[in-house]
């Protein structure tokens, strides 16, 4: 194999059960596994979820959905992004369950179904008047099973917008309960709220995105997290070539590395086609040997070239690791952002699917 990454299902289930140590049994989970689980494999990530005792999956669409029904995944699944009318004929065939983000939308919702609150993300959901609200779902055939929000500013608590957003989507659930329309879910917590113990977020369900692959992100101001997870995912490529370059030798597209000295350098069989950012060229690195190394020069399409003077023993056929731990040393999601500017979601989300994908316990 030139490029793969390894799948830990053993992590991903001990990560599940590190949630529920967190939230109690007042609360049920709903792991995302939408983007093909952030890249781990939807249905090898859902098996290990369903068979871990998870009672809901959430996806984006109708066909992540109907990929998990057809590869055997039994458990409640929820399609939180799309309700479009070409779709709603299979979200009855392979009882899928909707999010409703509008009120037009609330008559052609024919069983079960979840409504979402705008309550300031200025994304998809509803931002009508709590009445207006609880006028459509009185008056719709279906069933209102969930109430849902999402929030914005988890992270920064130095900002009101989420107790703003608490407030509205609490008004909303508090005219449904009057009206005698409860519905039996309420949910607006991903990872943070529960990482950091916001419990007046969490309602009776969360759905744990990011710390089901290993990832809690940083608070602002910095807050100890209640939960403890380990990334899943080990990302490697092999060596094509290992070199001797001379001092003054310009590698790479642009020539923008010169060598400052006589070096080794080996050959990656993996580039930004395979999803290393291309804004590594020159700051990246990798593990060779169990020792970091510099990438140097530009991130190619297909290759990408590391200095391994230090680690003389590499031989063409060898693994390096791009993503992952050997040893005490590590490179993790958040590291590569960070060096990137980006966001570790995007780094997980951005490993090609032409990367094999290896499943080990």
């Amino acid at each position: 194999m030139r490029s793969w990454v390894e799948v830990s299902l053993g992590t991903i289930r001990a990560n599940y059960r590190a949630v529920k140590s967190v939230v109690g049994q007042a609360v049920e989970i709903m792991p995302v596994v939408k983007a093909d689980a952030y890249r781990h494999g939807a249905v090898e990530v859902s098996r290990a979820l369903e068979a871990e005792g998870a009672p809901w999956l959430a996806v984006s669409n109708v066909e992540e959905g109907v990929a998990l029904r057809q590869a055997g995944i039994r458990t409640r699944i929820l399609v939180m992004a799309d309700f479009l009318p070409a779709d709603r004929e299979a979200l009855s065939e392979f009882s899928l369950t909707p999010v409703i983000h509008s009120l037009s939308d609330v008559p052609q919702a024919l069983g079960a179904y979840h409504l979402k609150i705008d309550s300031g993300m200025g994304r998809l959901g509803t931002r009508a008047p709590a009445h207006e609200v609880v006028e459509s779902v009185a008056a719709g055939p279906g069933q209102l099973e969930g109430l849902m929000t999402h929030f914005a500013s988890a992270a920064n608590y130095t900002s009101p917008q989420t107790a703003q957003q608490i407030e509205r989507f609490e008004g909303v659930l508090a005219a449904l309960r009057r009206a005698g329309l409860a519905p039996r879910y309420v949910h607006s917590s991903a990872t943070i709220p529960v990482a950091y113990g916001r419990r007046e977020a969490w309602g009776n369900l969360v759905r744990p995105g990011h710390a089901i692959y290993g990832y809690v992100s940083p608070s602002r101001p910095a807050l100890p997290a209640l939960l403890a997870v380990k990334p899943a995912l080990t990302w490697k490529a092999a060596v094509l070539a290992v070199k001797e370059i001379e001092e003054g030798a310009l590698i790479g597209y642009g020539g923008i590395h010169r060598a400052e000295k006589a070096m080794r350098i080996a050959v990656l069989a993996a580039g930004y086609a395979d999803g290393i950012p291309h804004r590594l060229s020159n700051k990246g690195s990798a593990i060779a040997k169990g020792q970091i190394v510099p990438m140097i020069g530009a991130v190619s399409m297909d290759l990408t070239t590391i200095d391994v003077t230090s680690a003389p023993e590499l031989r063409p056929g060898d693994a390096v690791t791009l993503l992952g731990q050997e040893g005490s040393v590590r490179i993790d999601a958040q590291q590569i952002a960070r060096i990137a500017g980006t966001i570790s979601y995007s780094v997980l989300c951005g490993i090609h699917a032409r990367v094999k994908r290896v499943f080990v316990d």
